[in-house]
């Protein structure tokens, strides 16, 4: 992002230019954009339908920015069409968050206090949060594919440009994939611990 962040697209584009040219392209009029505060703080909030650019994104004209600007728009379109691996990420966001926090403390007091069960409860709970960093890869991937097909088909950037966007989404991909290899590592680090207390 920040390579990029540093070539500006020929057209003079804005990154919030291109999210409500693309909103309106689809019939998301309804759709608002936002300013919100920080650096690369950029998303779509399903439940006020809102898209908010960071301050690293909105007003700025870099491909990078652009390429950004639209991917957050892809997840607003998702929405709009109803796409399944977004409806079921969001479905299970409040199981996600209760998970999240609770699945390591209730191993470790299972695994202190003698009750295997607990610990295995914790082990349960905390497969939905590996389940959400999965389902979470499609809904990404699929944001980024429509970003470049829509930067590309609807002209907004020049064959180069629309490289450059590419490689900044790509890059951002990977930290999902990191992120769900990360919950999967853990989860057998879980399932190790568990598995060793009860033996005991």
């Amino acid at each position: 992002f920040n390579k990029y962040s540093k070539v500006g697209n020929r057209r003079g584009y804005t990154a919030f230019d291109v999210a409500r040219k693309i909103l309106d392209r689809n019939g998301l009029y309804n759709v608002q954009i936002e300013r919100v505060s920080g650096n690369l703080t950029d998303h779509f909030d399903p439940k006020t339908n809102v898209v908010r650019l960071s301050d690293s994104t909105y007003s700025s004209t870099s491909v990078a920015a652009i390429g950004v600007a639209a991917h957050e728009v892809g997840h607003a379109v998702q929405h709009a069409e109803k796409y399944m691996p977004i409806k079921l990420r969001n479905s299970i966001v409040p199981i996600v968050q209760f998970s999240s926090y609770l699945a390591w403390p209730l191993v470790l007091i299972g695994i202190l206090v003698g009750a295997p069960n607990l610990a295995s409860f914790g082990v349960i709970l905390f497969t939905f949060v590996v389940a959400f960093q999965l389902v979470t890869l499609p809904v990404e991937f699929n944001a980024s594919s429509r970003a470049i097909k829509t930067l590309d088909e609807q002209l907004i950037l020049d064959e180069d440009e629309v490289k450059m966007s590419k490689k900044v989404l790509s890059a951002a991909a990977m930290t999902y994939v990191a992120a769900a290899a990360v919950a999967i590592g853990n989860l057998l680090r879980l399932l190790v611990i568990s598995g060793r207390s009860n033996r005991d």
